[in-house]
Formats: structure tokens, C-alpha cells, sequence
């Protein structure tokens, strides 16, 4: 797989035999790119450490045009099973929770994680496995109309 850095040099890890999949990190202190790859699903986020400054909205957008199209890509022909539909799920969940980061619970005033639920209320759009089960039904048309 050949990456193109965001900074100067790509820094290879030790290959993570436990998960299968190998990381790469940029050697830059603003961001970082991390990928991994497993079965069909490419899953990839992006690390702002600088990510408080960036509003809820441009990371949206930046899910929505940078991430989205490659985890994506060529899942029209993909057959999906539940442990697959799963992982895609917790990705985008990950990625979601990352985005609208944790709320101060006002009872306890203590931090807490974001529950699937209110993740969905506030992202407002259809989840990952809804977007890959339409492309899928649009695929399908494509081809029956060329047939």
C-alpha cells in the first residue's frame, strides 16, 4: 500500500500480531495518520492533537469527504456479514465519539462517554452499514439496467 505523507517522513511500526494490521504514524507533531487494514474493510482516522480548535462541523466535513470515501470504497460489491457490519459500526461510533468528544454529566459532574443513541441524534445522518446496503441497491440497478 503506498501512502502519501502528510508531513516529511513515514515512520514504519513493528507489526501488531495480535490484530493483524500494521500502523504507520507520521514523524510530525500536528497530525498523523493512521491506517489499518484488515479482511475488505480499510479503516482509516485521522489524529488531530490540535483538535480542540477545529470546530464540530469541520470535522464532519472532514469525516464526511476524506474518511467516509476511503473506508468505502468499492463497497458495492462487498457481502457484508454481521461481524463486519459490527466493526464497521464501532469505527464510525469511534470516530463520532471523537468529533462530539465526552460531556460533563451534570449530576456528577463527572466526565462520561457518549451512548450509541445520542451519538446517532447528533450525527443526524444514516449510519455507515445504511450508506453501504443504498450504494449496494444503487450498484444493483447500474447493472440491471445494462443487462
Amino acid at each position: 500500500m503506498q501512502l502519501t505523507p502528510l508531513s516529511t517522513k513515514w515512520a514504519p511500526r513493528k507489526k501488531n500480531k495480535k490484530k493483524g494490521y500494521n500502523l504507520f504514524r507520521t514523524r510530525c507533531t500536528w497530525s498523523c495518520l493512521e491506517i489499518r487494514t484488515h479482511d475488505k474493510v480499510t479503516v482509516s482516522r485521522l489524529i488531530f492533537p490540535l483538535k480542540f480548535l477545529l470546530s464540530k462541523n469541520l470535522k464532519i466535513k472532514m469525516y464526511r469527504t476524506i474518511i467516509l470515501p476511503v473506508v468505502l470504497f468499492g463497497c458495492e460489491t462487498w457481502s457484508l456479514i454481521l461481524r463486519e457490519e459490527r466493526r464497521l459500526r464501532v469505527f464510525e461510533n469511534r470516530v463520532l465519539r471523537g468529533i462530539f468528544r465526552p460531556e460533563r454529566d451534570e449530576v456528577t459532574r463527572e466526565w462520561r462517554k457518549l451512548h450509541n443513541e445520542e451519538l446517532s441524534d447528533l450525527y443526524c445522518l444514516p449510519n455507515i452499514v445504511r450508506v453501504v446496503k443504498s450504494r449496494r441497491m444503487r450498484w444493483v440497478g447500474h447493472v440491471a439496467r445494462m443487462g
